[in-house]
């Protein structure tokens, strides 16, 4: 399992998502038809919503893990790994602050999160790509990497299937506060492991540049009054190895929320935008090699179970 999941994250460095035709986007498009079906202002139908859209893919992965475990297991994992592109949009949002280009820098907003482009600054434009920065890291590289490592190709497709429907049912507005809850609070499960291990990593590389007291700090004083148990301790150890402000008033489309402020750094700025591309790479680096880790660690103590009631007879 260790090589494939090297395969998998090789194969997101060098392989282009397709312009058409991506797995997730399948499944958005599949969910979207769901919702117009299922949609009832309440959280069972949201419930439902969930079971329907999830269900399906996770057990054509399943029974296509049965017949070709590696190869499937590389390609769920190319498919729902977005690192790269993530770190290439931050890249491009630096590039385009950097020259003054405001109008390719809200072209870029949506590729990174959910707030209205139109309503953000300059500086709205770095802190939300800073945060987003810090929340997709876990979100979209390191969550695919523990699933892929403790639970093989299905746990994968399950994350990034629920992941995918909290996106676009889970905010907390007149429509979605009950049809969305399922999927909220689903994917926070899902997320709470991915979360803990890109935070850790985030506290580990804050120490290489003398922040990691800061950032032991932000987790345990900043990070508990985010709305988000998982956001909160990404982004707030974030600020801190990156020794940025994040939080604040924050635009989304169904209007503005007061989120807390995280780190005691400044604003971010461009530089910060390069910092946090920077951190999400090594950050991504250094999860890759815990699950390798882990993957062969768990191979072994399964190949160990197998052979003791043999050696027992």
């Amino acid at each position: 399992m260790n090589a494939v999941i090297l395969a998998g994250v090789l194969a997101d460095r060098v392989i282009p998502d397709p312009r058409r035709g991506h797995p997730v986007a399948i499944f958005g498009t599949w969910a979207a038809w769901l919702e117009r079906l299922c949609y009832r202002d309440s959280r069972a139908a949201g419930c439902v919503h969930l079971v329907l859209s999830v269900t399906p893919p996770v057990a054509v992965t399943a029974i296509a893990a049965r017949r070709a475990p590696r190869l499937t297991t590389a390609v769920c994992l190319w498919a729902a790994l977005g690192g790269t592109m993530l770190e290439r949009t931050g890249t491009r949002m630096g590039d385009a602050l950097q020259v003054g280009d405001t109008t390719a820098a809200r072209d870029l907003v949506p590729w990174l999160c959910s707030r209205d482009p139109a309503l953000l600054d300059v500086a709205g434009m770095a802190r939300a790509a800073v945060e987003s920065l810090a929340e997709n890291t876990s979100d979209a590289a390191i969550a695919p990497l523990v699933w892929a490592a403790v639970g093989g190709a299905p746990a994968v497709v399950a994350h990034r299937a629920v992941n995918t429907l909290d996106a676009m049912v889970g905010y907390r507005n007149t429509r979605y506060s009950n049809f969305g809850w399922a999927a909220a609070r689903t994917d926070d499960v899902l997320a709470w492991l991915p979360a803990r291990v890109t935070a850790l990593v985030h506290t580990g590389l804050a120490y290489t540049v003398g922040r990691g007291g800061e950032a032991v700090r932000a987790w345990r004083e900043d990070a508990p009054s985010h709305p988000s148990p998982n956001a909160g301790i990404v982004e707030a150890t974030a600020a801190a190895a990156l020794g940025v402000r994040l939080g604040g008033p924050t635009v989304y489309a169904h209007g503005i929320e007061n989120r807390p402020v995280l780190g005691t750094g400044r604003a971010p700025d461009v530089a910060a935008i390069r910092d946090a591309v920077r951190l999400s790479g090594r950050t991504q680096a250094i999860a890759t090699c815990v699950a390798v880790a882990t993957a062969a660690v768990l191979s072994r103590c399964g190949r160990s179970r197998l052979r003791a009631p043999l050696e027992d007879g």
